[in-house]
Formats: structure tokens, sequence, C-alpha cells
């Protein structure tokens, strides 16, 4: 299979690390927007433990509209704690890989006070573009 963007790395921007600077969709295509989605579970999982379950209900979505983690464009993940982030980025790394594998889609990463579930302390939300 092809990939479905062309990836856009302007030099000037610097090589991206984790994410795409941009993605060209090639057309036609149909879009999803994934609402965001969380990792918090009765047994309250640590912030690995939620980023894997967020970021797996996210391709829940996306597999149940057809599609596939390489045909996510763009996604925002929302955290309460940066430095638990940072803390965590090597085993994040893994639960990246096991879901995403080598796609990197354009991204942000942002800080929030808090998240709409007081437990939750990753959000993860998602566009992609499907055939």
């Amino acid at each position: 299979m092809s990939d479905p963007f062309a990836v856009v790395n302007p030099p000037e921007l610097g090589a991206p690390r984790g994410f795409a600077h941009g993605l060209i969709a090639a057309a036609p295509g149909r879009t999803l927007f994934v609402a965001g989605q969380i990792g918090t579970d009765a047994e309250g999982q640590d912030f690995i433990g939620q980023f894997d379950r967020a970021l797996g209900r996210v391709l829940i979505v996306v597999t149940a509209a057809g599609g596939r983690a390489e045909q996510i464009a763009r996604m925002t993940v929302y955290v309460t704690s940066m430095e638990r982030y940072r803390e965590s980025r090597a085993a994040l790394r893994d639960v990246w890989r096991r879901h995403m594998g080598s796609h990197y889609p354009a991204m942000a990463l942002v800080e929030v006070a808090a998240l709409v579930e007081p437990t939750a302390s990753v959000e993860i939300e998602a566009t992609a573009v499907l055939p």
C-alpha cells in the first residue's frame, strides 16, 4: 500500500522528531474528525497506560470508519503535566510504535490545567483522511 500522504518537512524548520511539519492528502478522500479520547478506566491507569489506551481508542474510531493508523493526518495530544510526558518519552515511544508504527502525522502537544474527566491526564484527538 502506498503512503496516503506526501510529507512536507521544509529543511529551514529543522528535522522533526516524532511528528511531521505537514502532510498533503491525495484527493479524493473522506475526512474523519476523531473526538478527544481519554485513557482512564476503572483501574485508574498511570500516565503511560492512559496514553496507550487513549491512542488505542483513537484507532478504534479510525478502524470503525474503515481507516488505518497511517491515514491519520493530524493529531493533538493534551496532557495535564508536560513534566510527566517528558519523563515518559522512552516508554511512550514503544506505545507509539505498537499503535502507529513509523507513521508520524502533523502533531501538537499541549499542556492543559485539567481535562473534563478529573482522573484523566491524557486526551488525544485526531483527523484522518480515508479513501
